[in-house]
């Protein structure tokens, strides 16, 4: 087969013939040399067409020979490959004889071991056999000996094992139990001992009143004013009662609410120190005296949570925490109380390894409701609940702040050393004025008045005095008297009875229905 490069030089060379003998013919058409220079031409075409075909055999037998040594070599790789592989191939059938005459000796082995593993199975199956009919027999003659079954006697045992057993158990658990609670009550003592030895705060005794002291009594008849106005102005500009007695120099302001007779003190100073006392003047200074409150009281919430070292309270809470200041509760000052409790609060939680600063941000709020008690219904928890969730606080906070009195249960650790600081500082000696007779005084008194009412079986105040719980007679007070009952007893004791935050009142009926089956 001729190669296609050579058909195509013979394919050109004949198109350059075609074209020289066209353009001759065309250009001496007319000419009288026209067949010779035709015969020249086809002289020359077949000459290039025979040198044409010269070299293309020439080519051709050059690509022969090419191919023919490719050829050549190629076998012989192929050769050499083959040769290769076949001793690859020995190898690998060497290396399968030597495995299979290894897994043959194996195989004998292990026929071998099954052989002698089932004359031992066979042997075992016969000593099986013989144990179980011995058993049988022992089991046969334990019964005629015992007169009880088998399955009898097992619930015997079994019955006697779980006795011994529970009392046992009964007495490792109460074992465990003093223990523990031996253990317990003395690291609690330790922990208490080196919190409070560790933690000193000022005690600070106040009233419902405020005494001012004046140059001479001759200012009492100035603070007075022409047919009372100067006093009239003051008191309705504070809020506050002015006392002028026959207390030689010094006036007393008396009210409930600590911030506005504090206004009502410093206003006064002012008033005095100045001389100018009258209704204008008046208004002046207890504006002036408000703001200056104001900023003592930012400064006091401020110093108070750099003292404790809690950082990260909103402002507005910081500036309730100042207010405190002038609240006290049985003559503990709240604002002290608070700082003290939340000392406490950190020095137990690094005694039982609780994160310290969480625990002091909780003591110093725990009692954040007290101050805005004063203006707002509700007891200081639920006041102070309500502050801590508006001014975006953990739910561990809002817990230790609604559970410090154990009106709820406390979710963390953290809520549990919040009852315990606030206790320790309430409870250590002069904290607070109140003794233990006024104490139970109070609780009886609170008693009294619920069994003075018509209905009631008895009473009990709980929660040291913050709740009476009242029991009614099911017959005498229906469940509509209760409410009415419930508010009576409330006026009663607002009426009667001094007591700092608000005591819950709890009307409780109970219907009991018995009978017999003869």
């Amino acid at each position: 087969m001729v190669p296609a490069y050579i058909v195509a030089v013979i394919a050109v060379v004949a198109v350059i013939v075609t074209a020289i003998v066209t353009y001759l013919v065309t250009s001496n058409v007319h000419g009288k040399k026209a067949d010779s220079k035709v015969q020249n031409a086809e002289t020359k075409a077949r000459e290039i067409i025979d040198e044409a075909v010269k070299t293309a055999e020439n080519k051709k037998r050059e690509s022969l020979l090419e191919i023919k040594e490719e050829s050549i070599k190629a076998k012989n790789d192929l050769d050499k490959e083959i040769k290769e592989r076949r001793a690859e191939i020995s190898r690998n059938e060497r290396r399968i004889e030597q495995k299979e005459s290894t897994i043959d000796k194996k195989l004998d082995s292990l026929e071998k071991r099954e052989a002698s593993c089932s004359a031992k199975e066979a042997d075992l199956d016969k000593q099986k056999a013989e144990v179980a009919k011995l058993h049988e027999e022992r089991v046969r003659e334990l019964e005629r000996i015992s007169g009880l079954t088998s399955e009898q006697a097992k619930d015997y045992l079994l019955k006697a094992v779980e006795e011994d057993v529970k009392i046992d158990t009964a007495k490792l658990i109460k074992e465990m139990e003093a223990v523990a609670k031996e253990e317990a009550s003395r690291k609690a003592k330790d922990y208490i001992v080196t919190a409070i030895q560790k933690c000193a705060a000022d005690q600070v005794s106040e009233s419902t009143i405020s005494v001012v002291q004046l140059p001479s009594d001759e200012m009492k008849g100035r603070i007075i004013g022409r047919e009372g106005r100067n006093i009239r102005t003051l008191e309705t500009m504070t809020g506050v009662d002015l006392i002028i007695d026959d207390t030689p120099e010094a006036v007393i302001l008396s009210g409930f609410d600590p911030i506005r007779r504090e206004i009502a003190r410093v206003a006064l100073e002012k008033l005095i120190v100045d001389g100018r006392i009258h209704p204008a003047r008046i208004e002046e200074m207890v504006e002036k005296a408000r703001k200056e409150v104001d900023a003592l009281i930012r400064e006091e919430g401020e110093s108070a949570v750099l003292e404790v070292g809690v950082h990260g309270i909103h402002p507005e809470l910081v500036k309730l925490l100042g207010r405190m200041k002038f609240r006290t509760s049985y003559g503990q000052n709240a604002l002290k109380h608070s700082i003290e409790v939340a000392e406490l609060c950190g020095l137990l939680a690094a005694e039982v390894g609780e994160d310290v600063r969480l625990a002091k941000r909780a003591g110093l709020l725990h009692d954040i409701g007290k101050a805005i008690d004063h203006e707002q219904e509700g007891s200081h928890i639920q006041l102070g609940v309500e502050l801590c969730k508006k001014y975006k606080e953990t739910p561990l906070i809002i817990n230790a702040v609604e559970a410090h009195h154990g009106d709820t249960e406390p979710e963390s650790l953290i809520a549990m050393l919040v009852q315990a600081a606030d206790t320790i500082s309430a409870a250590r000696p002069g904290a607070r004025r109140e003794t233990l007779e006024t104490y139970s005084n109070r609780l009886k008194q609170l008693e009294d008045i619920t069994n003075e009412f018509k209905g009631v079986d008895k009473s009990f105040a709980i929660q040291a005095g913050r709740e009476v719980r009242v029991m009614v007679v099911p017959e005498k007070v229906t469940d509509a008297d209760m409410v009415i009952l419930a508010r009576d007893i409330s006026k009663r004791i607002e009426s009667e009875m001094e007591y700092p935050g608000q005591i819950k009142v709890n009307v409780i009926r109970e219907s009991r229905v018995t009978d017999y089956a003869k």
